[in-house]
């Protein structure tokens, strides 16, 4: 090995401290590696930006906003929501959750879906008395399991197949991962989901609790003519017992039903009335076929907004709206934006929202237009107006187009009609033109962190192979393990990648181990393409540190969790998914 090898191992434990001690962020590092080799000629310009223009980063950023739009339509939280309301302990809310989720992660990125579930997981379990702590881990780790399964289901299966395409070798199929991917989320889940349990913590976090709590409104909702509800029960429909809701009767033409039975039989313009806190009274907006019952004389809800926002305002003791009743007041002609919920000091009032007497103090939960804020910001009618933020009103009936998309885009590349980055791209573009998500949403959506190590990390990866130190350090681990046969070897790729992976950003790692588990694969005689799949799978199946996977780090600050408690829970993960993708990976790939 000469000078530019041993140059290139010293960049890379450079890395490798950097991102252990945290000094700033793995893209900013995994950057500042790749220019220090281009500057140095170990890398040429055209090696420096050639993994930026992989088609497997394309396909990550693609997938980002196929994720985002499938989001927008609200169909995938409406789903679960419904899971949840049939739920009646820890197991069985987990054996609901888990599976799905895993089972949607293999096709979604596996980040929105844990960022739009946490919320509702939380509100759930709080409403029966349960930690949300004892759920939000299974929450984060179903999601990796479930993107086990596909090349598309995270972007670390992305980063291996353009490594794959960048090495000359065969493209990695679209269910190539299967094989190993399944046995391993099938027994992962079942640990998740009945030995887990046991090694979670209850941390209730309870002033939070009392916060949710202390500001519930009363909304009412209406079932659309034509709509999917109607002809199932409160149960079925998933209506009983909602997140943080309460179903407090139902109005059916001028006959008011309550207590509300779970198995009453929901009817085309039953008026539902609901009791809850803001943050999860707003999610009743995703039921397809399910819409708010405002203020409108004619009880239609107006022509809504394509962008409608969510606002809270409180009466003002010298608004002149005091004393009218919300229909009197005219809210959509004189403010473009219609009533949903008032809340009056944790009161729950009765009768038809149009009907209520404003007060000075009450606090109207409105739908406006995007205009609301600059036009009546500072309005004297108003003592303070907040924009609820996160709660944009979902694209409903565009949701069976956003799934088409998706089957679509799903089924071209599964038949190898078209390579998954010109298949997402126009999934992207199929979603914007019908308008499943805007452009603006699209943009945002996009994690350009991710893209930005996954680029620099191919252009480490080549640097590695090119300079010689990949086989180098393939040569220790051979040496080290070889007289032992090919699986120990194997074994070793694997553990060291999840260990990479446990301290750094997991497509580093993945950049890092593949040049070193073909050059190892090569020094034993064995199939690269188990090796590789060893790399996948371990890059994956880190599970036992909060800090270094994104779906962990948006579960542990609303779990109230310590660092600890994924050790705990997930060190015998690692091991358990170790002993079965070694036991696999074998059997599919042979090693001699």
């Amino acid at each position: 090995m000469g000078f530019d090898g041993w140059l290139t191992l010293a960049v890379l434990v450079l890395m490798v401290a950097a991102m252990v001690r945290e000094v700033a962020g793995p893209d900013l590092i995994v950057m500042a590696g790749l220019f220090s080799l281009a500057a140095t000629g170990v890398l040429t310009p055209e090696e420096t930006f050639s993994g930026f223009a992989n088609p497997a980063m394309a396909a990550v950023g693609a997938l980002f906003i196929v994720s985002a739009g499938l989001r927008e339509t609200g169909l995938l939280e409406a789903a679960v929501v419904r899971l949840f309301g049939r739920a009646r302990g820890e197991t069985s809310a987990l054996t609901r959750m888990c599976p799905p989720l895993a089972g949607f992660s293999a096709f979604l990125n596996n980040a929105p879906i844990v960022a739009m579930m946490t919320p509702v997981v939380i509100e759930w379990a709080r409403r029966r008395g349960l930690s949300p702590s004892r759920f939000l881990i299974p929450l984060s780790y179903s999601t990796i399991l479930g993107s086990l399964l596909t090349v598309i289901g995270t972007s670390v299966n992305l980063t291996v197949a353009g490594l794959i395409v960048q090495a000359d070798m065969p493209a990695m199929g679209f269910f190539e991962l299967l094989p190993v991917g399944l046995p391993v989320c099938i027994v992962g889940l079942a640990y998740i989901v009945f030995a887990a349990p046991r090694l979670i913590p209850a941390r209730q976090d309870l002033a939070q609790q009392l916060d949710e709590r202390r500001r519930e409104y009363t909304a009412a909702m209406r079932v659309e003519t034509g709509s999917l509800l109607a002809g199932e029960t409160v149960e079925e429909a998933g209506l009983r017992q909602l997140p943080g809701l309460f179903l407090v009767e139902i109005d059916r033409g001028g006959r008011t039903l309550t207590p509300v039975s779970p198995q009453e039989v929901l009817r085309e313009g039953d008026r539902l009335v609901f009791a809850g806190a803001v943050a999860t009274i707003v999610d009743l907006q995703r039921f397809p076929g399910l819409v708010a019952d405002t203020d409108d004389a004619d009880g239609t809800g107006g022509d809504e907004p394509r962008e409608r926002r969510l606002i809270e305002a409180v009466i003002s003791s010298s608004s002149p709206l005091r004393g009218q009743s919300v229909r009197d007041a005219n809210f959509r002609t004189s403010f473009d934006a219609a009533v949903v919920a008032v809340h009056r000091n944790g009161e729950r009032m009765g009768g038809k929202i149009g009907q209520i007497v404003l007060r000075p103090g009450d606090t109207l939960l409105l739908q406006t237009a995007a205009g609301f804020m600059r036009a009546h910001g500072n309005s004297p009618d108003f003592y303070l107006v907040s924009e609820i933020g996160g709660h944009v009103a979902p694209r409903t009936e565009k949701a069976g187009l956003a799934i088409a998309i998706l089957v679509g885009m799903v089924g071209v590349a599964a038949l190898d009609i078209l390579p998954i980055s010109i298949a997402s791209f126009i999934a992207v573009g199929a979603l914007i033109a019908t308008r499943c998500i805007d452009g603006r949403i699209a943009r945002q959506s996009v994690e350009w962190n991710v893209l930005v190590v996954i680029g620099a990390g191919l252009g480490i990866a080549l640097a590695m192979q090119k300079s010689g130190a990949a086989s180098e350090i393939a040569s220790l681990l051979v040496d080290g393990t070889g007289h032992l046969g090919p699986w120990i070897t194997l074994a070793a790729v694997y553990l060291v990648t999840v260990l990479l992976s446990e301290f750094l950003h997991h497509n580093a790692a993945v950049a890092i181990m593949f040049p070193i588990a073909i050059q190892a694969a090569s020094q034993v005689g064995a199939d690269p393409r188990g090796f590789i799949m060893a790399i996948a799978m371990g890059a994956n199946c880190a599970f036992a540190n909060p800090v270094t996977y994104q779906t962990h780090l948006i579960v542990y600050g609303p779990g109230g969790y310590r660092f600890t408690d994924f050790v705990r829970v997930g060190l015998p993960l690692d091991l358990l998914c170790a002993g079965v993708a070694l036991t696999v990976i074998p059997w599919i790939w042979p090693l001699a």
